[in-house]
């Protein structure tokens, strides 16, 4: 069963890859989907015999990979409470992913390609978290980057598409290379790739030390450390984060299923599988909290000002990635593979029902230009709305009931309390970021779906309006969502005036403009629903089994390094910790609903006192500005004067076009020779034969 739920997607990608259009639209969507939706259908009862207990890890071996003296790698796919978790997040969103493409991409003349990328990024992701060794796990880790790049860049005429395809490759790049280094040391040290023999002998190398960079460190938190920057990239925590938010300018489908349910919760799964390892040494683990806290602060603040729908919720994915972190760093494996599961259900909820809005609203990403839609489009609006609950963790403190992040993000605060040392600071940074979070989720909400329209001032609006009179655009009129590649924002800004950021939404003129936003249709309201169920109800029914001290230990069976201590204190912390998410929640509530429905001015107001902190949020925290400083001038500089002085000043001119221009010279003096004259011929004749003579007669 299980070779089945990982090949399948594959096989439909290599079907509708090929077949591309020659297949046809229909067929191959018809075959991806249904490969995703069958996955999904295997997936479920592996996860439910693990919850229900009745399953037991095991291994099913598949062949014979590379073998060399003492190095080993069989290709083979386990199964455990792990896998079991992982299987049913990424089939069930990426089928519902599939499905609700059928409505996004409905126009565009590139769906089977778009279906195979899908399905490609999907198996791709199933080989990752089904590896029973790190070269295996490498092999799924290298897919979803590739597949990453693939759909990122999918509009690959436009522009901003490509760079943001390239910069995700790149700073990916940048992690592997830490990731690669660490599974070089890993087989160094344990003289084996396979997980479960390194697990078992992670706890005798504690304390021994190894050569790196020419000092002596201890070996457990160099090789942690390393494969902790890989993570850092795939799961864009803060340093390799800056890929994420223009990996917004792929198709909001891809958003769902790459940057807020899967690929980027490749890094704490990996975490989690290796937490024996990580388990060795404190000083790793210290690292990993204080990461996780500090993306989790970081991209808290930038999420506040961001205008952009999708890069709102993109800002808000690389926060709650960072709750997943420091929750593993403090040990608490079991909340952050918790949080990881509630996560993928409200956040692929949030970028699908962002999809819709952008469905409604003719390509439109600047939220200063809705207003006004909760009736229009009632069905996005309700649904987002309990996403946007279960994201801020709503919730009744001590009662335990609520929406899912109220069980699997308020696990990870108590468990950051009651873990002390670095998780003291670290739930305090959770819990400012939970406010933050609150407040930017509502003013998402607030800014979208309440107040007075604000739709006559978009010029996407217009243009709608214009091609709706009979007059039309070639841009718009032809490409149907495809029209994203021309119209997406290639800025923060959503294609605005770059200078008009700090613009009051509620300073733009109201109206409509004559324009009529549209319910989005059922092929894409349907995973809208499904999503919200588990948006609401994933949280209260499974955290006795990801979470419970007793539950957890028989759940996980041994699939991480699960503390039932810590889990046991972490139920006991004081009534004041567990009243401090819900009180940062509803205080973030409030302020975004005087700011942007009762006090409208507030922004604005905000802005003029604040200019300063309000632009450096804005440019988020000017990482950019800072990396394109120190590492991509350098780089362009180096490169630039290796092709001027390297290749074409040494190279071209003493290799390839200094023979070539020594060939015509020599042509110039033939030429000469060749004067048509039959004299001229008979003399060179006559020569050749004087000097043949010569050479015969000395011989």
């Amino acid at each position: 069963m299980i070779q089945l739920i990982v090949l399948l997607p594959l096989i439909a990608a290599v079907i509708a890859g090929l077949g591309n259009k020659a297949l046809g639209k229909l067929p191959a969507k018809i075959i991806t989907t249904g490969a995703l939706f069958v996955s999904c259908a295997l997936s479920w009862p592996i996860f439910i015999s693990f919850l229900t207990g009745h399953a037991e890890p095991y291994v099913a071996p598949a062949f014979t990979w590379i073998q060399s003296g003492s190095f080993d790698a069989q290709w083979a796919l386990r199964v455990d409470a792990m896998t079991a978790v992982m299987l049913v997040v990424i089939t069930s969103v990426s089928s519902l992913v599939h499905l609700y493409s059928w409505g996004y991409m409905e126009e565009e003349p590139d769906q089977p390609r778009f279906f195979a990328y899908l399905s490609l990024f999907t198996f791709a992701m199933l080989m990752l978290v089904t590896a029973n060794n790190l070269l295996q796990m490498f092999f799924g880790w290298e897919g979803v980057g590739l597949a990453s790049y693939l759909l990122i860049g999918f509009w690959f005429r436009k522009p901003s598409a490509n760079a943001a395809a390239i910069k995700a490759f790149v700073v990916n790049r940048v992690g592997d290379l830490g990731f690669m280094l660490g599974i070089f040391g890993t087989y160094l040290v344990f003289d084996t790739i396979s997980i479960p023999e390194i697990l078992a002998a992670a706890p005798s190398m504690a304390g021994s030390t190894i050569g790196f960079l020419g000092h002596r460190f201890d070996t457990m938190t160099v090789l942690c450390l390393l494969l902790f920057i890989g993570a850092m990239g795939k799961s864009a925590q803060l340093g390799l984060h800056t890929w994420l938010p223009d990996a917004m300018e792929g198709p909001t489908p891809v958003s769902a299923l790459i940057h807020a349910a899967t690929m980027v919760t490749a890094g704490v799964f990996m975490v989690c599988r290796l937490s024996p390892m990580f388990e060795t040494s404190p000083t790793a683990l210290g690292f990993v909290t204080f990461i996780g806290a500090a993306t989790c602060l970081f991209a808290a603040t930038v999420g506040t000002v961001q205008n952009d729908i999708k890069r709102v919720i993109a800002y808000s994915t690389c926060s709650q990635l960072g709750y997943m972190f420091f929750a593993a760093g403090v040990g608490a494996y079991g909340a952050a593979m918790f949080h990881l599961f509630t996560h993928a259900f409200f956040k692929a909820l949030l970028f699908l029902g962002a999809g819709s809005v952008i469905h409604a609203m003719h390509h439109e990403q600047d939220m200063r230009y809705y207003g006004g839609l909760r009736k229009e489009i009632p069905v996005t609006f309700w649904t987002m709305t309990l996403g946007t609950l279960a994201i801020t963790g709503v919730g009744i403190p001590l009662l335990g009931y609520g929406f899912a992040g109220f069980y699997s993000k308020d696990a990870i605060l108590e468990s950051a309390f009651a873990a002390g040392g670095y998780g003291t600071g670290a739930f305090l940074v959770g819990v400012f970021a939970a406010l933050l979070t609150s407040f930017y989720s509502w003013r998402l909400v607030f800014l979208t779906f309440f107040g007075k329209p604000r739709w006559a001032a978009s010029e996407h609006i217009q243009h709608a309006i214009h091609d709706a009179h009979g007059h039309g655009h070639d841009d718009h009129a032809t490409h149907g969502h495809g029209a994203e590649d021309d119209n997406a924002p290639a800025q923060e800004n959503a294609g605005h005036d770059p200078h008009g950021a700090e613009r009051d939404a509620h300073a733009l003129p109201a109206g409509t403009g004559g324009y009529h936003p549209y319910e989005s249709p059922w092929v894409m309201l349907l995973p809208l629903v499904v999503l919200s169920l588990g948006a609401v109800f994933a949280g209260f029914i499974f955290h006795d089994q990801f979470i419970g001290a007793e539950g957890g230990v028989e759940f996980w069976k041994g699939a991480l390094a699960f503390d039932s201590h810590l889990m046991h204190a972490a139920h006991e912390v004081p009534v004041w910790v567990k009243f401090s998410p819900f009180a940062v929640m509803l205080t973030g509530f409030v302020i975004a609903w005087l700011s942007y429905i009762k006090n409208t001015d507030w922004p604005r107001r905000f802005v003029a006192h604040f200019g300063i902190l309000y632009q450096f949020l804005l440019n988020k925290w000017y990482f950019d500005e800072l990396y394109n400083f120190l590492f991509v001038k350098p780089a362009f500089a180096i490169g630039r004067f290796f092709w001027k002085f390297g290749d074409v000043g040494f190279i071209d001119r003493f290799g390839p076009n200094g023979l070539a221009a020594l060939v015509v010279q020599g042509n110039k003096v033939t030429r000469r020779l060749q004067s048509g004259y039959l004299y001229t011929y008979a003399l060179v004749m006559l020569i050749g034969l004087a000097a043949a003579a010569t050479w015969a007669m000395t011989r």
